[in-house]
Order: structure tokens, then C-alpha cells, then sequence
């Protein structure tokens, strides 16, 4: 199952998760993904560490990433990221400005994760599909 927005919405417009090719995972569970990008949950199955990456808190591909995946809004999510940083008890995720950069840094670093429009999801990476 991809990830993506209402019934009826236009098939690029469907938001992707995309990984590390060399992942050794197809699929996660939807609290698996939360978890991770709540930067909860710092390894995927099977060990690897978890490098994520995503886009500025107000890009819209982010806010969209946030509330229809997440189930959360943004700035939810970086009071979590905040705290844990504040609190030396974890870290926040790799910001990135671009799709462009999501897809070399994702593409070029054992245990990426991010998240792209489904049509700007290309060979160099893995479109990883939810439980």
C-alpha cells in the first residue's frame, strides 16, 4: 500500500516513503514509521541504523508528509525533536532543502529514510509501502 492523501487524489500527488536501496526491509508498520520520524525509534529491522531525512518545517510537501502520514502537524513534530535535542536524550533528523537532496542523501547513505511525491521517486532509491 502506498502512502497517499484522499481517495480521488492525483497519482504524482500521492506522498512516497523512500529508503536506502540496500534497506533490507519491502514495507513498516505505520507506528514503525511515527516512531522513526519522531526520532523514537533509531534502528529499523534487522538493526541498521536509522538516518532520517526530511524537509523544512514549512514546506508544503512536509506539512503534507506530517498530516497525512503522521497523523501529526509539524510543529508537533519538532516540539518532540526540540525536546529530546534540549534534553540531550536524542537528536533531531537531517534537514534537507531539497527533493533533489532528499533523493542524493537517501540514495547515498546506508539506513536513509525520507519521504517524495510518488513521481519523483527514481531507480536510486527504494519505495518502501506501509503494513
Amino acid at each position: 500500500m502506498l502512502l497517499g492523501s484522499a481517495k480521488g487524489a492525483q497519482h504524482e500527488e500521492t506522498i512516497v516513503l523512500i529508503a536506502n536501496k540496500q534497506s533490507s526491509f519491502a514495507s513498516l508498520s505505520t507506528e514503525s514509521v511515527r516512531a522513526i520520524f519522531a526520532m523514537r525509534l533509531r534502528t529499523f529491522p534487522g538493526g541498521r541504523a536509522a538516518h532520517v531525512f526530511v524537509l523544512p518545517d514549512n514546506n508544503p510537501l512536509h506539512d503534507a508528509f506530517c498530516k497525512q502520514l503522521l497523523n501529526v502537524y509539524p510543529h508537533q513534530l519538532r516540539l518532540a525533536w526540540d525536546r529530546a535535542v534540549f534534553s540531550g536524550t536524542g537528536q533531531a533528523p537531517n534537514t534537507v532543502e531539497s527533493i533533489s537532496d532528499m533523493l542524493d542523501l537517501v540514495a547515498t547513505t546506508p539506513g536513509g529514510i525520507g519521504y517524495v511525491k510518488k513521481g519523483q521517486a527514481d531507480d536510486r532509491v527504494r519505495i518502501i509501502s506501509l503494513d
